[in-house]
């Protein structure tokens, strides 16, 4: 019968990476991708998930009581403005995840491809994309994000303008970051045999840096995505804590809601202000142990370092170490070079034997 041909079997996405964690680091990726999970979940249902609208303050004809504290009716309790603060915050994750894709992607889209054509390139058009970056870099990201937001938004305050407005801001915060990354990989690979080889048959310099460099340069990309993630979140509430952020009857913004809870926390109103932030916290923290873990895993020295276990490692040592001559005394050096002699002695006998 002829040979059956062997059949590739279809691995999870992910799974690889899952398998070479062990340890506090699988539990904290765990961790870390079970707070994204349900952070992810709750803004695509956010709809269907909240009991009320984002910006309602009444039911049935009755009003909400302002500053209510948490019951039956509202879980988390009600806000200075009588809205429901479990449904702000359900509908806040929705903005903070558009927020993040958006300005994520566009980071990427325009970071990467100028960090390949400055590396690759080089000559007046690096010295000039460096410059320029180094100038936004420069700025303070929070300050950058303001001035942008204000610029971008325009006076607009419909959902949509703000959620771009506040995702083009952060942009302007990451391209820097994407092209630094990129420029200096590209420089560090692009006279690697490879390149060469695609040069001289005659690949033209697009295919070259897409097909050839891109993929050899993006290896860190996914850490620093997922870290910037995290960062994503606390400059979009510190841009709706200082007001720049996107209007409230739009939009539910966990930023905005922690400034209308400052003049709560002196009348003991705790409830308003609270579950905002944990909000905040909690998704941050999920992003950063995501992003720590796989740093972990696809970083090579820290991989190599991960991979020696201190047991295998002693042994290896106690093995494979000599102690120096210059450390043993007279009749321990006499006994190996008697030692010595008789394993050659021996090993002569035995080829002259045979």
């Amino acid at each position: 019968m002829p040979p059956v041909p062997p059949t590739k079997r279809r691995r999870i996405p992910g799974l690889r990476l899952f398998t070479m964690t062990a340890g506090l680091q699988r539990v904290t990726l765990i961790v870390g991708l079970g707070l994204v999970a349900v952070f992810v979940f709750v803004a695509i249902f956010a709809p269907l998930i909240a009991p009320y609208g984002l910006a309602q303050n009444s039911s049935d004809g009755v009003a909400f009581v302002a500053q209510q504290p948490p019951s039956g009716q509202h879980w988390f309790g009600t806000s200075v403005r009588s809205e429901d603060v479990l449904s702000r915050v359900i509908f806040g994750a929705r903005t903070a995840l558009f927020v993040i894709a958006i300005s994520l992607v566009m980071s990427l889209v325009v970071g990467v491809p100028l960090g390949l054509v400055s590396g690759y390139i080089g000559r007046a058009l690096d010295r000039v994309l460096v410059l320029f970056m180094d100038a936004i870099y420069a700025f303070p990201t929070l300050l950058l994000a303001i001035v942008v937001s204000i610029v971008v938004a325009g006076g607009q305050s419909s959902s949509f303008g703000g959620v771009l407005s506040a995702a083009v801001a952060i942009t302007a915060i990451y391209v820097p970051q994407y092209f630094r990354v990129v420029r200096n990989a590209t420089v560090a690979v692009k006279n690697e045999p490879y390149v060469d080889a695609a040069r001289v048959t005659g690949a033209s310099t697009t295919r070259i840096m897409f097909r050839h460099i891109l993929a050899n340069v993006t290896q860190s990309l996914p850490v620093i995505v997922t870290l910037n993630a995290g960062d994503a979140i606390l400059t979009l509430a510190a841009l709706g804590f200082l007001g720049f952020g996107i209007e409230p009857t739009q939009a539910a913004e966990w930023g905005y809601d922690l400034n209308k809870a400052l003049s709560d926390v002196s009348n003991g109103i705790w409830w308003t202000g609270i579950f905002p932030g944990t909000a905040i916290v909690l998704v941050v923290l999920g992003l950063t142990l995501v992003g720590e873990s796989l740093n972990e895993v696809l970083n090579p020295l820290l991989r190599t370092r991960r991979a020696l276990s201190p047991a295998t490692v002693a042994s290896d040592t106690a093995l494979e170490k000599e102690v120096p001559a210059t450390e043993l005394t007279a009749a321990e050096l006499d006994l190996r070079e008697s030692g010595s002699a008789a394993d050659k002695d021996s090993s002569t006998g035995e080829g002259v034997s045979q």
